[in-house]
């Protein structure tokens, strides 16, 4: 299982902070690949609030006490409440990627019905638009990282991803037929578990009967991205997944996500990401190194102070003893 998750404070005490309007306080996100499951269950729920993204794959949600479970494909958001009871499960053999954060402050409510995201709004489509996953990965970052000023970039981050959710929200796609969001849906679940098949997307709409122009067209006004554009950014987004440890090397992470040409796998990351796969795994080991330090670093003074007490105390038992 691949996770990165960061805490305001190295915390993962759940609590309210009303010093804002907004406060981020959790943030990360789950993939799956060798355990079999990741069931959470909070029957109690939460104090603060929680969002949740299926970037790929889908994951099951139990809501109000139903045996039945839900099914959320990917492109979907779910929103948990204060004190909503929370259970869901995501399965390895459903390619499952969420990313998720927790949130609180002194408005929420009000913030997100500003934004179009009502009480009758818990689960609701998105679009797979890649910059959802960009700004959950920089919340990660800024959450880990504790730079000056990142309580407001957290606050600015999210109000992005509210943003995006209310144009979304506005566009007339949404409402026009189910029948276009039940294709689009389709092949948003294919392509996400076959990204890294040869993919043709002229047979693809032939094989379900649709025009070629008519698919690329709505898959485009539902997801803010072609169809190729699609498949390309999951390709990337594992790949990036997979160099961020030694597990495989270059060779085999390209033949992973689809690619049998190691050098044209290498441009196209390059030309997607700005930095070549070999720049992008040194400069995340070079992160996480890090971040190890930091940690090793914030620590030292507590274990300093329980070793000095210690001595003490030995000390001193030592020489009641010798009296």
């Amino acid at each position: 299982m691949y996770t990165n998750n960061a805490y305001l404070n190295d915390s993962h005490i759940d609590r309210k902070d009303k010093s804002n309007p907004l406060v981020v306080t959790m943030c990360g996100t789950y993939k799956l690949y060798t355990k079999p499951k990741l069931p959470t269950w909070r029957p109690r729920g939460r104090v603060d609030f929680q969002l949740l993204y299926v970037a790929s794959g889908k994951a099951h949600f139990y809501f109000d006490k139903d045996s039945t479970d839900t099914i959320v494909h990917a492109g979907h958001m779910v929103l948990y409440r204060p004190k909503e009871p929370q259970k869901y499960v995501y399965y390895a053999k459903d390619h499952t990627e969420v990313y998720w954060v927790h949130f609180t402050g002194s408005s929420v409510t009000n913030l997100l019905r500003s934004y179009g995201i009502t009480k009758d709004k818990r689960v609701f489509y998105c679009g797979s638009d890649p910059e959802y996953k960009n700004l959950f990965s920089v919340m990660i970052k800024e959450l880990q990282m504790c730079k000056s000023g990142y309580s407001e970039m957290l606050e600015m981050y999210l109000r992005q991803i509210f943003i995006r959710l209310q144009r979304h929200f506005e566009q007339p796609i949404i409402t026009d037929t189910s029948q276009i969001a039940e294709e689009i849906d389709k092949a948003i679940v294919y392509f996400s578990e076959h990204y890294n098949e040869a993919i043709n997307v002229d047979a693809y709409a032939k094989q379900n009967h649709v025009s070629t122009n008519w698919f690329i067209r709505n898959f485009k006004m539902y997801t803010g991205t072609t169809p190729k554009q699609f498949i390309l950014q999951k390709r990337i987004n594992n790949a990036e997944t997979l160099l961020q440890n030694k597990q495989y090397n270059i060779k085999e992470i390209a033949q992973i996500i689809g690619y049998d040409n190691p050098l044209y796998f290498s441009r196209i990351f390059q030309r997607t990401k700005g930095i070549s796969p070999s720049e992008y795994r040194k400069n995340h080991i070079k992160y996480k190194n890090g971040r190890a330090d930091q940690l090793y670093l914030s620590v030292l003074p507590s274990c300093l102070q329980i070793l000095s007490t210690f001595y003490i105390y030995l000390a001193s038992n030592i020489s009641f003893h010798i009296l």
